[in-house]
């Protein structure tokens, strides 16, 4: 749990670093824009951004049911977060599972990768495709059932 949290933290610890130090230095018009920025990546990069998470057991058994594919994801991983930017409200569609939080997770992207945790790694019909465009996981949402 505390993994997830590093990156939006030092996000946060160097925007404000940098925020005081522009102002400092008689920039205070910059620092107000700076901070912010900080704060939009460190919320980007948080487990924040993604729907809820769920154990890997539980997604494999509601995508058998429902049809929908299954993102095996981790926080701070740039890919994860074009997905997820990319698949806008339909990726509360789709079930999440944090690779980071759930060990079986974890164990099947690496039995998909060849001993790697390469992410995002999509499952759709119990077949992994690792890293796939944005809009064909939008295609296989829209052709799941409701």
């Amino acid at each position: 749990m505390v993994r997830a949290w590093i990156l939006p933290l030092l996000l946060l610890l160097c925007g404000s670093l940098v925020s005081a130090g522009t102002a400092l230095r008689g920039s205070p018009g910059l620092a107000a824009v700076l901070l912010p920025v900080f704060v939009i990546l460190a919320g980007m990069h948080s487990p924040l951004a993604f729907p809820r998470s769920i154990g890997a057991v539980e997604a494999q058994s509601l995508s058998a049911v429902d049809g929908r594919p299954v993102v095996f994801w981790r926080p701070g991983c740039v890919y994860c977060l074009r997905l997820r930017m990319r698949l806008g409200r339909g990726s509360r569609r789709i079930h999440w599972v944090n690779i980071w939080r759930d060990p079986a997770g974890a164990e099947v992207v690496r039995a998909a990768n060849d001993g790697n945790e390469t992410v995002p790694t999509v499952l759709v019909a119990g077949r992994p495709h690792v890293n796939p465009d944005p809009e064909w996981v939008r295609a296989q949402i829209t052709s799941a059932p409701r």
